[in-house]
């Protein structure tokens, strides 16, 4: 068994150091914001992944059902030699991808790409232990920043699953397709998974379920810039709010002071007042349509080819061909 190769673009301080951006950019201001990327410590990941098997939140079920339905034809239409996944994570739905690349015949090579070393470095390790003879190249970097220094034989394949282009904002998203269609060439492919639009009374509950999973996972933001910057959040006195914004066509997720508190946060050289009420927003998560999905690519550089939904048409997984 060949060990995968670990490439590594992050500084040692890179996660602290953009935390500590993020932190006084997003409080600054009069509306208080922190990406969603903070969520995923240790502890966050394991309440998500509790999250994913949640009644109420559908869209890991739906996406998996896309993937198992229409993998054969990804892999056929593509003749992919190389796989490249943003935000890799565990790879769990990737392999339904590796597998059916690998029946094609095409597969060469693996990519995945995330932030964590420890958990990239476990599920490249764990790929090459499954597909033998796959050549693995595990790059542990940020999608936002390092996209040009993907490798990989041609023509490529770059998934981006998990309807996770839902926490951009419009211009970020503009942004992450361009540096994607810089990085292909013509002809290579973007399979992107998008949540789509739908009744409000069933987007609400999957970002606040009946058994507060999601409001847990919401605090867990608190507790890591608590730990990560010396700050005193309490954690106990915010609480978890979910709303759908009818105009932007996006899920908030939001957390609200239930009392009038000052916050000290050494490690990023700041305090902040919350007054009673006020809202920290901690989540977008946009859903699309067709229509707005084409558009966006289109003004990329992408041609949409394919697109595949579930039986229930709540998630929709694309292919999109580099022109």
């Amino acid at each position: 068994m060949t060990n995968p190769v670990v490439e590594n673009h992050l500084t040692a301080d890179h996660l602290a150091r953009a935390l500590r951006n993020d932190v006084r950019a997003g409080l600054a201001g009069p509306l208080k914001s922190l990406p969603p990327k903070w969520f995923y410590d240790a502890v966050g990941s394991d309440l998500f992944e509790k999250i994913t098997e949640l009644p109420e939140y559908y869209p890991t079920r739906a996406e998996r059902e896309v993937l198992r339905a229409r993998a054969a034809e990804i892999a056929a239409v593509t003749s992919a030699r190389t796989l490249v996944e943003l935000g890799s994570g565990s790879s769990d739905k990737t392999r339904t991808l590796l597998d059916a690349l690998r029946d094609n015949g095409s597969l060469h090579q693996f990519v995945p790409m995330d932030v964590s070393e420890s958990a990239l470095r476990a599920a490249a390790e764990t790929i090459v232990g499954e597909y033998p003879g796959l050549a693995v190249h595990a790059v542990v970097g940020d999608f936002t920043e390092h996209l040009a220094l993907l490798p990989g034989d041609s023509p490529r394949l770059v998934a981006f699953l998990g309807g996770t282009i839902g926490n951009l904002l419009p211009a970020e998203r503009a942004k992450f397709f361009g540096s994607i269609r810089e990085v292909l060439e013509p002809g290579e492919w973007l399979l992107l998974g998008t949540d789509l639009v739908k009744d409000p009374g069933v987007l609400v509950p999957a970002y606040d379920d009946a058994q507060g999973v999601t409001a847990e996972f919401n605090l867990n933001v608190l507790r890591v810039v608590n730990r990560e910057l010396d700050a005193d959040f309490d954690a106990d006195a915010f609480e978890h709010v979910a709303l759908w914004d009818d105009v932007n066509e996006w899920i908030e997720m939001r957390l609200r002071a239930v009392r009038s508190m000052h916050v000290r946060l050494p490690g990023a050289g700041i305090e902040v007042d919350f007054a009673a009420g006020e809202e920290l927003r901690t989540e977008i998560s946009a859903k699309f349509r067709r229509e707005r999905v084409t558009a966006e690519l289109a003004d990329a550089g992408f041609g949409l080819s394919h697109w595949w939904t579930d039986s229930a048409d709540r998630f929709a997984v694309s292919l999109s061909r580099a022109e």
